[in-house]
């Protein structure tokens, strides 16, 4: 065996770590290319241990052509936990609805935008005109406004800058929460944060899978999923950030 990453935590929940390897193992499934799981308990996770390298347009081109692949392999439902997994779920620490909704724009206000905003109010990091915005926001999308046929696809769900490692042999996904949701979804969060060639990335997705027109406008609106979050405990910076995209979001087609 080669040589092998462990993390280990004792404060976390019961479920932490196998939702982390349930994920990996899903995504893994589908085609995507994520870390190897070697071993999981409920207080640790052991996967291959990986080197990095500085990022190239292949590796990059290859990658979004990959995570097009991982989508179009589909879910059970929008919300939908990995295949055979049951139980409790995370993004980050904090908990991950897994309640399943027909319809896209229901499950996405419902399970993965207003569940974070109670906490991010308490925290002091979502004002009152942020916070009203937000829940319009969540209304339109609601209403189905957003919806637009496209079936549950396979998301990382957490795709963020530091979850996605250049190795040698390309690219490589970490730590997902990964469910059934909508694809730009994860390439909206790619961008939140930064990551290195996404236009390279982009290109290698459309040329596997092209995305419907006008994907760059609705961008916030994918993204008040991972504010929303972040919102939840990381600083008013992100409670600002999520109502700016929740304004952006209730202007698309007006």
């Amino acid at each position: 065996m080669g040589v092998t990453f462990r993390k280990s935590r004792r404060d976390v929940a019961p479920d932490f770590f196998r939702a982390e390897a349930a994920g990996l193992r899903w995504l893994a499934d589908g085609g995507g290319p994520v870390v190897r799981v070697l071993d999981c308990g409920h207080d640790f996770i052991e996967v291959e241990r990986l080197t990095t390298v500085r990022p190239t347009v292949s590796a990059a081109r290859d990658f979004g052509a990959a995570l097009a692949r991982v989508h179009g392999s589909g879910a059970p439902a929008f919300g939908s936990p990995p295949d055979g997994y049951h139980g409790a779920q995370f993004i980050g620490e904090r908990p991950l609805s897994s309640r399943v909704r027909d319809r896209w724009g229901e499950f996405y206000a419902h399970e993965r935008v207003l569940p974070y905003l109670p906490a991010a109010i308490e925290a002091g990091f979502l004002g009152p005109d942020d916070a009203e915005v937000t829940r319009a926001a969540c209304d339109r999308i609601v209403e189905g406004a957003f919806d637009d046929g496209d079936g549950p696809a396979r998301l990382h769900g957490d795709l963020w800058n530091g979850n996605v490692l250049w190795t040698p042999r390309g690219v490589v996904m970490i730590d997902p929460a990964a469910h059934g949701g909508h694809r730009e979804t994860d390439l909206a969060m790619l961008a939140l944060f930064g990551c290195p060639l996404l236009d390279e990335i982009i290109g290698g997705y459309q040329a596997e899978h092209p995305l419907r027109a006008g994907w760059v406008q609705r961008i916030p609106l994918h993204q008040l999923h991972p504010l929303a979050v972040h919102a939840a405990g990381h600083g008013p910076s992100y409670g600002t950030a999520l109502g700016r995209a929740a304004r952006a979001t209730l202007a698309l087609g007006s």
